[in-house]
């Protein structure tokens, strides 16, 4: 099952210029550095990428730091992006295109490293920030932004929420009616008159933003938990979007709960009982190592199995997708080997299981086929 072919639902570009040490580490994690720590290889993710990645660049597994590091340069960035995303076996790419601190690499060019192909997912608040920065008023805020998101969105599969950054997850289900909306924008846009930079940050917006994408019938991606210091983890618990749940689940749109960690089982939970919610635990697997195990089982308990997906979450470092992908296939392995061991299903059912969870779901749930 380790080769079944898998498609990444969300994931970034990668950066194009050679890294010092410093900057590989600031990549290998959601911290801005090692700090006191004293060096993020001495860490789960750390150790993960000298087993799996030190032999894409011709070394023995876990050669030592500086060794490898010292290959990473001498092949130099282009290389080593084509060789860590061809041993993937990623077959497309979801690219949220939404976060782009520095030059990285388009979807179609990250997908071409892979052999693969990619297609867009569009960052709600990006475009409501370049609706607001165009000259809007408050009242052409609300048309604005449709036709905006509809034009971005022609070739987009899905659509992506980062309220979680912004406001939390404690969002009213009910679709804010367009008055509320022209003056939650309103109020932005004096912040705006005033030097502030055009920056979404109000429920009343998210929520707007939201269910323009569910009119659209696109897949919603939530940033869910596990994030950057700019992320409140308290307010990032999936329990607290069950209202608006409650509220889209008659529209049939597919919910994408992203990460999810350390609030993964709740995600399982949420997978269970609404039928449009899908989870997955991108991200967190490679931040966590060898206890990918673990991680993956405990989603496993109560998400149905179709209703689960694979992704990586990798930004800007290559070896990330390496270390998800490695990861994620030998954690489903076991987690699907022992239930043949078990009798818990046949060799059949993992099979199928492990192709709907690498791939097949993920098909369905963007209508990709």
């Amino acid at each position: 099952m380790t080769d079944v072919p898998l498609i990444d639902h969300h994931c970034h570009g990668l950066v194009t210029r050679d890294l010092d040490r410093a900057e590989v580490e600031a990549m290998l994690t959601e911290s801005e550095g090692p700090g006191l720590a004293g060096t993020l290889f001495d860490s789960q993710i750390g150790f993960a990428l000298r087993r799996w990645c030190a032999p894409v660049l011709d070394l023995e597994q876990h050669a030592p730091v500086e060794e490898y590091l010292a290959r990473r340069s001498e092949l130099g960035a282009a290389e080593v992006n084509r060789r860590m995303l061809s041993v993937t076996g990623i077959d497309t790419f979801l690219v949220d295109t939404g976060y782009v601190p520095e030059a990285i690499t388009a979807p179609d060019e990250l997908a071409a490293l892979a052999g693969g192909s990619a297609r867009e997912v569009v960052r709600l608040e990006s475009v409501a920030e370049e609706v607001l920065a165009g000259g809007c008023t408050a009242e052409g805020f609300v048309d604005g932004f449709r036709e905006g998101l509809a034009q971005r969105c022609a070739d987009a599969v899905g659509v992506k929420s980062v309220a979680a950054y912004r406001v939390g997850l404690a969002l009213e289900g009910a679709r804010p009616p367009d008055g509320e909306v022209a003056g939650a924008a309103g109020a932005l846009l004096r912040a705006v008159d005033g030097g502030a930079r055009p920056r979404v940050a109000d429920p009343v917006l998210h929520r707007f933003l939201v269910w323009c994408g569910i009119d659209l019938r696109l897949p919603v991606q939530f940033h869910v938990a596990y994030g950057d210091a700019d992320v409140d983890l308290h307010r990032c618990d999936p329990l607290l979007l069950t209202g608006l749940l409650r509220a889209t689940e008659s529209t049939g749109v597919p919910i994408m709960l992203l990460h999810n960690y350390p609030f993964h089982r709740n995600a399982g939970y949420l997978a269970q009982v609404f039928g449009h919610v899908f989870v997955d635990v991108g991200l967190a697997v490679h931040n966590v190592g060898r206890r990918a195990d673990a991680l993956v089982a405990e989603l496993l308990e109560l998400a149905p199995f179709g209703k689960v997906l694979f992704s990586t979450d990798a930004f800007g470092l290559a070896e990330l997708y390496v270390i998800s992908t490695a990861l994620f296939r030998r954690a489903l392995d076991r987690v699907l080997d022992a239930g043949i061991a078990d009798d818990d299903w046949t060799a059949d059912d993992a099979a199928r299981i492990a192709a709907a969870i690498g791939a097949g779901n993920a098909a369905r749930a963007y209508r990709l086929a």
